[in-house]
C-alpha cells in the first residue's frame, strides 16, 4: 500500500510546471521536494510510521494548483493561502491512500500532520515540522538568503529555530552551509 502511495503523490507532483535544477537537470520543484522530505524522515527517524512518510512525501501535493498570487499580499493573505494550501494536500493524500485501502484513522493521521493543526501539542506533528524545517535550511536557505535582506533572514532563522525540538536543533547544527549562510544562523542564534 505504501509503496503506491507514494508512487502516486511523485506521479502527481511529477507533473509540476515548476522545475528546479538539481545536478544539472531541471526537475519538477514538488517531486524534488517530496523525494527530499522523504531523504530527510530517513536521517531524522529510521523507523517512521507510514502515515509521517506519506505526510512528508506529500506536503506539498499539487502545491502550484492554488498560487499564492491568488491571494491578497500582505501576511493575513499568506495565511490564508497557507491554510487552504494544508487543507488541500490533506484532501487529495486522504484520497490516494483511500483508493490504496488506508483506513479513516490513517486518512485523519495523515490530515493531522500535513494541516498542522496540533503543531505545539502533538509529537509526529513536531516531528514532521523537524524534517520541514531542516530541508528548508539545508536544500532552501542558501537561495533565500541571497534575496532578502540581512535582517528578514535572521528573523526567519530564529522562527525556524522556534518551531524546532532539541533534537531538530542538534540535526540543523550538523548540516553543512557556506561560510556566509552559517553567520547569519549564528547570528540568529546569538
Amino acid at each position: 500500500m505504501l509503496e503506491n502511495v507514494l508512487k502516486k503523490i511523485d506521479e502527481i507532483n511529477s507533473e509540476d510546471p515548476n522545475k528546479e535544477v538539481v545536478d544539472g537537470k531541471e526537475l519538477p520543484k514538488e517531486l524534488v521536494y517530496g523525494q527530499r522530505m522523504t531523504e530527510m524522515l530517513g536521517e531524522y527517524d529510521s523507523s517512521p510510521s507510514e502515515e509521517m512518510q506519506i505526510a512528508a512525501r506529500g506536503q506539498h501535493i499539487r502545491r502550484w494548483d492554488i498560487q499564492r498570487s491568488e491571494y491578497p499580499m500582505g501576511r493575513a493573505g499568506y495565511f490564508k493561502w497557507r491554510t487552504m494550501v494544508k487543507i488541500y494536500h490533506g484532501e487529495l493524500l486522504s484520497e490516494i491512500m483511500e483508493e490504496n485501502g488506508y483506513s479513516q484513522d490513517s486518512m485523519d493521521e495523515v490530515v493531522k500532520l500535513v494541516t498542522k493543526k496540533k503543531l505545539k501539542t502533538d509529537e509526529p506533528s513536531q516531528q514532521l515540522e523537524d524534517v520541514i524545517c531542516l530541508v528548508f535550511l539545508k536544500y532552501y536557505f542558501h537561495e533565500f538568503a541571497k534575496l532578502h535582506q540581512e535582517e528578514k533572514v535572521i528573523d526567519i532563522v530564529r522562527k525556524t529555530w522556534g518551531k524546532m525540538t532539541e533534537k531538530g536543533h542538534e540535526m540543523a547544527l550538523k548540516l553543512e552551509y557556506v561560510p556566509e549562510d552559517l553567520a547569519l544562523v549564528q547570528k540568529a542564534l546569538s
